[in-house]
């Protein structure tokens, strides 16, 4: 029975953990998206809403009355209110940029080393190339603050810059008469995914009315990934404030960041695996906000990202850093910005462990090997033995309780079905002993930090995204070993390969373990069948995990039979620990502190119990 005590103990600590794991994904869970939620500034075609009777030709606008309007609208921007886009290219091994002279912005970032991934009617994997900021409604505009225009204002999107190039370098000029201009410029660098935005002018002191230039931003955020759950939940803008830690809007809803007068040194709008992030060189970014708009499932974009913000001009030139491509951890760990806080590795300790400690064992390895499926494995296995000693210490408290099994059958064949009495008995035979039940309970507790740090890491760590191994096609999302003919709510289509084998070597660890047990000592005979239970309820929750985190699973299981028998079998000396309780009983018992507090619990009870009996036998004469 000690065997069952230890066992029991041993399930009811993993069915706690389970619990805690399952609610804290259900609380970093998305939401599901509201079917009846309106679109966020979705383009209106007006002209559609129009029926033919509606329809009235209107009398031309002589050419004097449209020169004026054209005048009051832009001021001195009326010549570069009209023109032709032209579209021009940076390139380098990494990244081709188109830019367009309509606004003189970023039209396309084609990332030439990614590929996005979705899937087709019939399930299967389609890749295709990988753009940012590719989106037709997209906005990447400044506000000037013009006095001659009628409203006070022109944006840069509504002119046509004329184009400058030499060789990496792009420069958008927008006249302004007299010899007075308005310029962005971009210049890439080599091997790199860096431009460097500068924004300028020339003679405008007498122009603007003000010395702040409003930075308007809107981003929609293509689908680049098969897991779009978890590319959801992973998308946001982030922003740092000088001198403060970096903090992103909610990923899981609608949310709206704003600074007020705190500036800020950087911002970002990222993906699950991309960011584009423009950075401020010898200035802060003045009256920030940040916003996140969620789509549903059924619209053609992921998420709307929004950012407005104030640029100093007071020197009429100001230079931003802009980066845009994968969240390698390297490569912006090197800007020394905390750039790296984009990555979504977690939060508090958890955070902690994946960047300086998981991150780095696995960019080791992955130097070493080359191939992440291995890697996990090999991280798996240098985790097991850095816990071991915790394993070491579980697995020998559950051979300190089977010493005991004798006198545990003793105290039954004693008290028979006096399940109040056995327990005060037991107990206090622990106590004698000095033997802690759930010795084999607290080492599991103390991994908890590492498991819920690799439930954050695989799907956030670039190096698993469409990587394969085995039949996996894709690390940072789910496996398929085959598709279901219909939805099934909370499972999916699919049925992951790797997350049957957890269950299939969960459930032979608990037949192992079950039938070292005495479960007809049990006080619920239907325990016994939940320990079969549990593993098959979470199979619902990680069927649809990142295929390295299930992956992670069933290697931690395999290893962990191994060293759970390897350590019984081999490591143990069962008799030295039989001669060790022997003793712990004939030494002198302190009766102070817990121990007495512990003691007098246990009189207490057997108090009760003893007049309950006394009771009983009274009625019965």
């Amino acid at each position: 029975m000690e065997e069952k005590q230890n066992n029991l103990s041993t399930y009811i600590g993993m069915g706690l953990i389970f619990l805690l794991l399952y609610l804290w994904m259900r609380v970093s869970a998305p939401p599901p998206p509201d079917p009846n939620a309106a679109p966020v500034d979705q383009p209106v075609d007006t002209t559609a809403q129009q029926t033919p009777a509606a329809k009235v030709e209107a009398a031309p606008i002589p050419d004097s009355v449209r020169s004026a309007q054209v005048n009051a609208q832009f001021g001195v921007f009326a010549a570069s209110s009209t023109g032709k886009e032209e579209i021009v290219y940076l390139k380098n091994d990494l990244i081709t940029v188109a830019l367009t002279s309509k606004g003189g912005r970023i039209k396309e970032v084609l990332l030439n080393k990614y590929l996005k991934i979705n899937s087709d009617s019939t399930g299967k994997d389609v890749k295709y190339p990988l753009s940012l900021q590719e989106d037709a409604k997209n906005r990447f505009e400044l506000e000037l603050p013009v006095a001659s225009a009628a409203s006070g204002k022109v944006n840069t999107s509504d002119l046509y810059f004329k184009v400058l190039q030499d060789g990496q370098s792009v420069t958008f000029r927008a006249d302004a008469g007299d010899g007075r201009y308005f310029e962005q410029s971009y210049t890439l660098k080599p091997d790199n995914y860096e431009l460097t935005y500068k924004v300028s002018g020339s003679g405008l002191q007498s122009v603007l009315n003000g010395s702040l230039l409003k930075f308007n931003w809107v981003n929609y955020l293509d689908k680049l990934e098969k897991n779009q759950t978890y590319e959801r939940t992973m998308s946001s803008v982030y922003y740092k404030p000088v001198e403060e830690s970096s903090s992103y809007c909610n990923c899981r809803s609608d949310d709206v960041a704003s600074l007020g007068t705190k500036p800020v040194q950087w911002f970002s709008h990222a993906n699950q695996f991309f960011n584009t992030a423009i950075v401020a060189r010898d200035f802060a970014f003045l009256d920030f906000v940040g916003e996140t708009h969620v789509f549903t499932d059924a619209d053609p974009d992921l998420k709307m990202l929004k950012t407005t913000a104030s640029i100093p001009f007071e020197q009429q030139s100001v230079t931003m850093t802009m980066y845009t491509g994968p969240n390698e951890f390297d490569r912006l760990l090197s800007y020394k910005l905390s750039l790296e806080d984009i990555i979504p590795f977690g939060a508090s300790i958890f955070g902690a462990i994946n960047r300086w400690v998981i991150h780095w064992i696995f960019d080791v390895l992955i130097h070493l090997i080359g191939i992440p499926g291995l890697v996990i494995l090999l991280l798996t296995l240098i985790v097991k033995l850095l816990v071991y000693p915790l394993t070491y210490r579980m697995v020998y408290s559950q051979a300190r309780m089977a010493a005991l099994k004798p006198r545990i059958d003793e105290l039954k064949k004693k008290f028979g079905d006096d399940q109040q009495a056995m327990s005060v008995e037991t107990m206090k035979m622990y106590s004698e002993f000095k033997v802690n039940p759930l010795g084999g309970c607290l080492p599991i507790f103390l991994q908890m930090p590492i498991w819920f740090a690799l439930y954050r890491f695989f799907p956030a760590a670039i190096e698993f995204r469409q990587a394969g191994f085995l039949w996996a096609t894709d690390l940072s999302s789910y496996d398929v070993a085959f598709r279901l003919p219909f939805m099934m709510p909370g499972f999916g289509e699919h049925i992951s390969a790797f997350t049957l084998i957890w269950v299939a070597t969960t459930l032979w660890y608990t037949w192992y373990s079950m039938k070292q047990m005495d479960t007809s000592a049990m006080a619920n005979p239907a325990m016994k069948y939940m320990q079969y239970f549990m593993p098959l309820m979470f199979m619902f929750f990680f069927n649809s995990f990142a295929s390295g985190l299930t992956l992670y699973l069933c290697f931690s299981n395999i290893l962990n039979i191994g060293q759970t028998v390897v350590t019984k079998s081999f490591l143990i000396n069962h008799d030295k620990i039989k001669a060790e309780l022997e003793a712990n009983r004939n030494k002198p018992k302190k009766t102070t502190g817990f121990r007495a507090k512990l003691e007098n619990a246990m009189k207490e009870a057997q108090k009760q119990q003893d007049e309950r009996n006394k009771q009983a036998g009274t009625k019965k004469k």
